[in-house]
């Protein structure tokens, strides 16, 4: 499975701080993970990095870098992330399961302003895939230029979205409930054409960003299996205290960035939470929201245990902190939208 990678901050953050300097960066779990405990362990099906820079001009639209070649390979990329800084930042590493080495498979996709990455599988894919594509609309259809499942889920999102009132060709920022309706509405999809076939579980961790807001889920269609594994951290600085050593610093009360990552980029279990499973999490003015998909899969006793041996053999569980106790003791109406209190560390959340 992949791996990728979210920031968002006040101040821009040189690439380089988040994808190759970090000991545990995301560059270096591609050939090094440490939650991934399968028989492939490297991410080397190619890599992409997608970041919004300041513009004088009506074009918003993401910087946008992919390339097919290892990302620990890739000697333009050491050299771009150098020199380059940005408020939010999309990175992403592959390992395929559907779709054939290229760039037009590799993460972030982008629409306009609108960019998407995926990190999971779905399952029965060559099934429904006709469903899908019948179910959107020709232009959104139009665009899809690879062959991966995360790309057609992509072109549903894009339709889910104008469905939901969002003009997808206005390179405006959409607002954050539509943004989260929207993907959930992907996720239901999804998971309904999904059901008549036997198979696996799909992982559906997908991350979506109009340039300003963020929401990323994470998701498997199953009540007994653990999803693939969403963690995220919040502080005031993040920062290098020895050479490839980096820890999120809190200073004082400020949230001056947020990031999320497939696996932390730090060894300091203090500095992230695990995302619940079946849930989203979703970055609005660096406020961190934590909402519930409530649907036939979802446990609303988030204690309770689920398998993690689908997941683990996908190498997508670890042991970190986790935030499920978050949605505990909470009646199920009172916790959609419950905000996450800036200091991490004021939760009780160690297993």
């Amino acid at each position: 499975m992949c791996r990728f990678l979210i920031y968002k901050g006040k101040e821009p953050i040189t690439l380089n701080n988040l994808l190759t300097k970090p000991q545990h960066s995301i560059i270096n779990q591609s050939y090094d993970s440490r939650l991934r405990i399968d028989a492939q362990p490297v991410n080397g099906d190619g890599f992409g990095v997608g970041y919004y820079i300041p513009n004088d001009n009506e074009d918003n639209s993401p910087c946008l870098y992919k390339a097919i070649t290892p990302a620990w390979n890739n000697l333009n990329l050491q050299r771009i992330s150098e020199k380059t800084k940005s408020k939010l930042i999309f990175a992403h590493v592959r390992a395929s399961t559907y779709g054939v080495l290229s760039e037009t498979n590799c993460h972030p996709f982008t629409y306009k302003n609108i960019m998407f990455m995926h990190n999971g599988g779905i399952s029965n894919f060559n099934k429904i895939k006709l469903k899908l594509i019948n179910f959107i609309d020709e232009e959104f259809f139009l665009q899809i230029k690879g062959s991966t499942d995360s790309e057609c889920c992509f072109a549903l999102f894009l339709h889910c979205l104008k469905t939901n009132g969002f003009d997808v060709d206005s390179g405006e920022v959409c607002d954050i409930d539509i943004l989260r309706k929207s993907l959930v509405d992907t996720i239901q999809n999804i998971k309904n054409w999904v059901k008549d076939f036997k198979g696996e579980p799909s992982l559906l961790n997908f991350a979506v960003t109009d340039g300003e807001n963020i929401v990323v889920s994470k998701y498997v269609n199953s009540k007994v299996d653990e999803a693939a594994s969403l963690y995220f951290s919040t502080g005031s600085n993040f920062v290098e205290f020895a050479p490839g050593m980096f820890k999120m610093e809190r200073m004082n009360k400020n949230q001056n960035l947020v990031m999320i990552a497939s696996e932390p980029l730090t060894f300091e279990r203090n500095d992230w939470l695990s995302v619940p499973t079946n849930s989203t999490i979703s970055i609005r003015n660096l406020n961190v929201l934590l909402h519930p998909i409530i649907d036939e899969y979802y446990i609303d006793d988030q204690s309770s245990a689920r398998s993690n041996h689908y997941a683990s053999s996908q190498g997508m569980i670890g042991s970190y902190p986790t935030a499920q106790d978050t949605f505990n003791d909470v009646p199920p109406l009172e916790r959609e939208g419950r905000a996450i209190p800036s200091r991490q560390a004021s939760l009780s959340t160690v297993n």
